[in-house]
């Protein structure tokens, strides 16, 4: 019965108008009975799809005899006004923008009734069938995002949030469907006008709104609450905020009284291309909050305590060739209390108990959602400093602490890469923190095939596939370019973006120059997660921006391969002992029932190595070597959990790394897998071991922030609401790693806790491991960053310049030796010394490299070179770069 009472009488599609006729008047208001509109409020499914101003996509009943859309204003569908709908079938082009739908049934809006179409957009809208006799065989609610791409493009060119003009601003919002929109501005409502071929509200004010707060008051129909909401909420293109964001601030970000001393002068470091980027990944907070010697612990400006045992230990990291500091997110976070005030802390004596008792871990747990940590993944407003970094949230100081940060570490010689969340928000709908989805409802998230929003991401996924989402990222990211000087972003889980857009982020910056705009957007540095899951895996709905797809575009994707392989296993494993080639899998075996048998494992760890060779190559698919089973391979041909482990067309393509933030810390990884037995001098020489595999490759290379120190998080996989307990970085080795600071969080961990337990209180590392291993780890990037071999501009030196000569079937086990132009690399990962022989280099006088020579590592000057044989020799677990003497 659901829709029978109000379309009886329109059951047939009307035919089309003759050529050239008049279209007919619009069809009669029908009504509804009570039944009928109960039925559809209690169904907020959004099955039908609204591409664009003349098609609707919907798999609705084959054999209905009408189908229509209704809307209503108010949303009260008993005196709903109708568009009438016939049969059709999606273009090519249509297929080809909405893959995901290209066998969905096709509906076109009668021409008679395409002059409402904007008009229907603005409240509740609802597709409906009929069968012949009137009965009602389907409804549903409508998806809207096309169809307002398709009406409103023009609103792309619009400059949106606040915008200064000789002294006036001018507040812009993009709120198509709205009903209205009003500026609370201060204690007054100030009315906007719309502007009908953008839908972009906007008002230009007096100059003394400058610095006032404001809010938006949005009435809109709202899908997810099946009523017409009037929403009070702050600014999608916020530019500063009050405290826990409760209103949009009016600023100005030239404004002279922002800028920090030297801000306009500031002189960067010279720019390091993607490829030769060194990098290493921090959190704000980690870098201080347990820092004695810092003045300003958890801040921005702690960053810029000079003298502070954090702060000396990056400047020496950017002595020996670290180019960049990269922040975990630091936009504004909506699960952190701003105020130091509301900050929940442990209650508990958390140094009292023993290094693997579970005590610690419960009593963080219990502060941990309203305490002052998280990994900040959870985004509020996009281009906003986050306040709880800041020493005072209340408006603007944040804006100027930030950039004093940035200048900080640029003096210090380390450029800066800002950690960028768009892929989702923190939330959606009517929740507290939805921003997007209060001013537009469903257009700024991505909504899976019944209208519900996808969740792939952890949270509420956004669909910058759509225009103005889209736009939102180029506009953030230039804003942080131009206005905070930021050096280079990281994406987050960067394939759930389409290509197009990470790439109309390119364009955008690449076009930002110094004479304009202050900076040169062309040194400007991107890379990102180019995982493949979800609802957009596949290029299901566009083409992503992935590993593969983002090859030769100059853009780098985190490459998994060389970690998996180096570490052992993969990150998700219930068994996290399975070893890899700088874990002892065969060389060192632990007692892992994961690892298989003892040839099982000489046959992995091979395997491994080859890995561990297409990383070293910078992921080239065209690179070619001998693989472990004899045969002459390309990178591309070499197997990754069923893909192909090359894929990149130039160095730089692929960033290569073997921890950061997510899962285990290397440190921790390395105490799951070494035997329980290796002592902590070894445990330290696998360390700088299995960072040597990424800071010696092609391309560029992340560190999580205090890895050469063998930082722990007590085993912690998943750190991201685990406190400054089991996060904090201690920088002074008197102070322990981190290890054994507890069990770890049991909400992410507690399945590893019987593995964990027993090492907990038995593995210990002091001053002689924690600094020796970051001496060697300067070492290696001074040879890393002062060679320009291990910088090659193209595929082709790569395959020119770099081989493995000793590769195939009498390969060494636990052993790779790499030949890179006039260099000779030796990776021992095996408890014993081992030698090498390169029958080819007989007679040419290499030697360990100048810097390893006057190093700070004496076992790796042990190394040796024959020069009549053509053997190398390097002590156990040990990386040896040997240069060609010259005298």
């Amino acid at each position: 019965m659901l829709l029978q009472a109000a379309l009886t009488a329109h059951a047939d599609t009307p035919p089309a108008p003759p050529s050239g006729a008049r279209p007919a008047a619009e069809p009669a208001r029908h009504d509804l009975t009570r039944d009928t509109e109960a039925d559809i409020k209690a169904d907020t499914k959004a099955e039908a799809i609204w591409l664009d101003a003349d098609t609707v996509a919907w798999n609705g009943v084959k054999s209905a005899a009408s189908t229509h859309l209704l809307y209503a204003r108010d949303g009260d569908l008993s005196d709903a006004r109708r568009l009438r709908l016939r049969g059709s079938e999606l273009t090519e082009a249509q297929k080809e923008k909405f893959p995901h739908l290209a066998k969905y049934t096709a509906w076109s809006v009668d021409p008679r009734d395409r002059d409402r179409v904007r008009e229907a957009l603005r409240g509740r809208v609802v597709a409906t069938q009929l069968a012949a006799d009137g009965a009602e065989v389907a409804v549903t609610g409508v998806q809207l995002a096309g169809v307002l791409d398709d009406l409103y493009d023009d609103a792309t060119g619009a400059e949106l949030g606040p915008v200064f003009r000789r002294g006036k601003p001018t507040l812009s919002v993009w709120a198509p469907t709205a009903q209205d929109v009003s500026l609370e501005i201060g204690a007054k409502a100030v009315a906007m006008k719309r502007d009908g071929d953008t839908g972009v509200w906007s008002v230009t004010g007096p100059k003394s709104w400058k610095n006032k707060p404001y809010r938006y008051v949005v009435k809109v129909w709202a899908p997810t609450v099946q009523k017409v909401v009037t929403n009070k909420v702050t600014d999608p293109y916020s530019l500063a905020l009050i405290t826990d964001s409760e209103r949009s601030l009016v600023v100005d970000l030239a404004d002279k009284s922002l800028a920090p001393s030297g801000w306009s002068g500031l002189r960067k470091p010279k720019a390091v291309p993607l490829k030769d980027a060194q990098i290493q990944e921090l959190h704000i907070r980690d870098f201080s909050i347990e820092d004695r010697t810092a003045k300003h612990p958890g801040t921005y400006l702690a960053l810029t305590d000079k003298v502070s045992d954090g702060s000396r230990h990056l400047k020496k990291l950017a002595e020996a060739g670290t180019s960049y500091v990269h922040l975990l997110p630091a936009f504004d976070i909506a699960t952190i209390p701003e105020r130091k005030a509301d900050q929940a802390t442990p209650g508990c004596d958390l140094a009292s108990y023993p290094a693997d008792s579970d005590q610690q871990q419960e009593c963080v747990a219990r502060s941990a959602a309203k305490d002052a940590y998280n990994w900040g993944y959870d985004p509020y407003h996009f281009t906003v400093p986050e306040g709880s970094y800041a020493t005072d949230p209340e408006g603007a100081d944040r804006t100027v602490e930030f950039r004093k940060m940035v200048k900080s570490l640029n003096e210090d010689g380390l450029r800066v890469v800002m950690d960028v969340v768009y892929n989702h928000t923190t939330s959606s709908g009517q929740a507290d923190t939805s921003v997007l989805d209060k001013i537009v409802p469903g257009y700024y998230q991505r909504l899976l095939a019944d209208g519900s929003v996808a969740t792939s991401t952890c949270c509420a996924n956004t669909a910058p596939e759509n225009a103005m989402m889209g736009k939102l990222v180029v506009d953030s990211v230039v804003t942080w370019a131009k206005e905070y000087k930021v050096d280079g972003f990281r994406f987050d889980l960067m394939g759930h973006h389409p290509k197009a857009n990470i790439l109309a982020v390119r364009k955008a910056l690449d076009a930002l120059t110094l004479e304009k705009d202050g900076v040169d957007g062309k040194e400007i540095i991107l890379y990102g997660e180019g995982w493949n899951f979800g609802e957009v895996a596949d290029d299901a709905r566009f083409v992503q921006a992935t590993q593969t797809n983002m090859a030769g575009t100059g853009i780098a994707t985190f490459s998994d391969r060389a970690r998996d392989a180096v570490r052992g296993g993969g990150p998700f494993d219930e068994d996290p002992g399975v070893q890899g080639f700088a874990s002892g899998l065969y060389t060192d075996p632990n007692s892992s029932g994961g690892n298989g048998t003892s040839e099982e494992q000489k046959a992995r760890l091979l395997r491994y190595q080859d890995l561990i060779k297409v990383g070293l190559s910078g992921n080239l698919a065209d690179y070619s070597f001998t693989d472990s089973g004899g045969r002459q391979v390309k990178g591309s041909e070499v197997d990754y959990n069923g893909a192909p482990a090359g894929y990149a067309d130039a160095p730089g393509d692929a960033l290569a790394y073997v921890d950061a933030h997510d899962n285990e810390s290397l440190f921790d990884a390395l105490a799951f897998k070494l035997p329980s037995s290796t002592s902590a001098a070894d445990r330290a020489r696998m360390q700088v071991l299995a960072m040597a595999t990424a800071a010696l490759s092609q391309g560029p290379a992340l560190s999580q922030a205090g890895t050469d120190l063998l930082r722990s998080k007590s085993l912690d996989r998943n750190s991201y609401d685990s406190g400054d307990w089991f996060n904090a970085i201690h920088w002074d080795c008197r102070d322990g790693n981190g290890f054994g600071r507890g069990l770890p969080l049991a909400a992410d961990n507690q399945s590893k806790w019987p593995y964990a337990k027993p090492l907990l209180g038995s593995i210990e590392v002091g001053c002689p491991e924690i600094e020796g291993a970051s001496a060697a780890y300067r070492d290696l990037l001074k040879i890393r960053t002062s060679e320009s071999v291990f910088g090659l501009a193209t595929a082709e030196q790569v395959r020119s310049e770099l081989a493995f000569p000793l590769s195939g079937r009498d390969e060494t086990p636990g052993v790779i030796t790499m030949k890179l132009g006039d260099l000779v690399v030796v990776f021992n990962a095996t408890p014993e010394r081992q030698t090498q022989r390169i029958a080819a280099l007989a007679g040419k006088p290499y030697a360990l490299h100048p810097v390893q020579a006057a190093g700070s590592d004496a076992v790796v000057k042990g190394s040796s070179y024959e020069t009549e044989s053509g053997i190398f020799a390097v002590p156990a677990r040990s990386v040896a770069v040997f240069s060609q003497a010259t005298g």
